[in-house]
């Protein structure tokens, strides 16, 4: 085996320090029924501890069926966020005036004011793209979360994150993993079974 075939599985950004706004993008090999193949945005990273929500992994039932307002309004997808908290619903979003809404990174917020975000989008129909909904979110205890960016379970992302609403998810995570560079495309088209393969 030559040095850059030893070298294939070790990741080469993470260099960078895990922050709120930043995006996390599981190893290829990581097995677990909500990480596998994961895009997540950190919302929270502090000395104490960190919080993001899993962007691609859509659930069974849509916003439309748990909140009666949007009963008439086109089908809007639910996603599992992760394992904490999931009697609670998470929401990021583009719009700028929600009271109580924490800015993530520029141009992209958490939560705030529900009753606003219900009229902003009755009103004005414009929520493709700008809103996910969540149930549940990920955390990480104080230095869990760089001791897995050490032990290379986790990419740290260069991406345009308010792209993130709007990307389709079913291939979110091999997309994502491709904009890293060359190197990371052979890991998007690495089998998730590799002994299926």
């Amino acid at each position: 085996m030559n040095e850059m075939d030893k070298d294939i599985f070790k990741i080469q950004s993470n260099d960078i320090l895990p922050s709120r706004g930043k995006v996390l993008i599981s190893e290829p090999f990581l097995c677990d029924d909500i990480f596998s193949r994961s895009v997540i945005l950190l919302v929270d990273h502090s000395a104490d501890g960190s919080m993001g929500l899993v962007m691609n992994k859509q659930m069974p039932i849509y916003v439309n069926e748990v909140v009666k307002e949007f009963k008439y309004l086109e089908d809007i997808p639910l996603y599992k966020g992760g394992p904490i908290g999931v009697d609670t619903l998470f929401y990021l979003h583009t719009y700028a005036d929600i009271p109580g809404s924490l800015q993530v990174a520029k141009g992209l917020y958490l939560n705030g004011d529900f009753n606003s975000i219900k009229k902003q989008m009755l009103q004005n129909g414009d929520y493709k793209g700008r809103i996910r909904f969540f149930i549940g979110y990920s955390g990480w205890e104080e230095t869990q979360l760089n001791q897995e960016i050490e032990d290379n379970t986790w990419i740290i992302g260069k991406e345009e994150i308010k792209n993130l609403l709007s990307t389709e998810t079913e291939n979110m995570w091999k997309e994502v993993l491709c904009n890293q560079g060359n190197k990371y495309k052979a890991w998007a088209r690495f089998p998730l079974i590799p002994l299926m393969n």
